[in-house]
């Protein structure tokens, strides 16, 4: 690696920093914000660090700081989280998971939730008041049930057999299923399994906004 301005260091220092807290590195943004400079500036700096060997580019759905990690992390610190594609969190959409690319996230932030972690975007706004927007993506763990509560991919299927998958929160009513959104001006979608078929594909355990 060559060598590196005073500033550079302080910069590659907060990637480390904000990483290990974050289990993810910053936004250009964030690092303008840090540092009192312009995303342009912030931009440079990450730029030069790439250059000279301290931080290396990883696939990610979209151009982003948050494809590039420090070089010299330990072997295996670092997880490649599969981006699935688009689905709804508003009325549901056409499933499909159609891979956008791959987000580096540290692999501690994600050891308690094994192996079997995707991330999906969301589009719409039926769970705004729980903090979810449109253009988010929804960190998931894929699993076959859910807890009453949970916020859940779910897969919705017609006579057809054909799915339609959206983000909502879970709940029972007797023996129907019931896929709230949280949003009052929308109704929650009340499943009878025995006239249409649901599948629980995930439950979502982290979001990440503006990637």
């Amino acid at each position: 690696m060559r060598e590196l301005t005073s500033r550079q260091r302080d910069v590659l220092e907060f990637i480390r920093a904000f990483t290990a807290r974050q289990g993810m590195p910053p936004t250009v943004r964030e690092i303008g914000e840090r540092f009192r400079v312009t995303p342009r500036a912030a931009f440079d700096h990450l730029r030069a660090l790439e250059r000279k060997g301290a931080l290396q580019r990883r696939a990610a759905g979209r151009r982003t700081s948050r494809a590039l990690t420090p070089t010299d992390g330990p072997t295996g610190s670092w997880r490649a989280v599969p981006i699935l594609g688009r689905i709804a969190a508003g009325g549901p959409l056409l499933a499909a998971e159609n891979r956008e690319g791959e987000l580096p996230l540290a692999a501690a932030a994600l050891a308690r939730h094994g192996e079997d972690v995707f991330a999906l975007r969301v589009r719409g706004d039926s769970m705004i008041e729980a903090h979810i927007c449109d253009g988010d993506l929804v960190l998931v763990r894929r699993q076959e049930g859910a807890q009453p509560g949970d916020i859940v991919v779910a897969l919705l299927e017609d006579a057809t057999g054909q799915g339609e998958a959206t983000v909502k929160r879970f709940l029972r009513d007797g023996e129907r299923l019931v896929l709230k959104p949280e949003n009052r001006a929308l109704a929650p979608i009340v499943v009878d399994p025995g006239e249409r078929g649901v599948r629980i594909l995930g439950k979502v355990i982290g979001l990440l906004r503006g990637l």
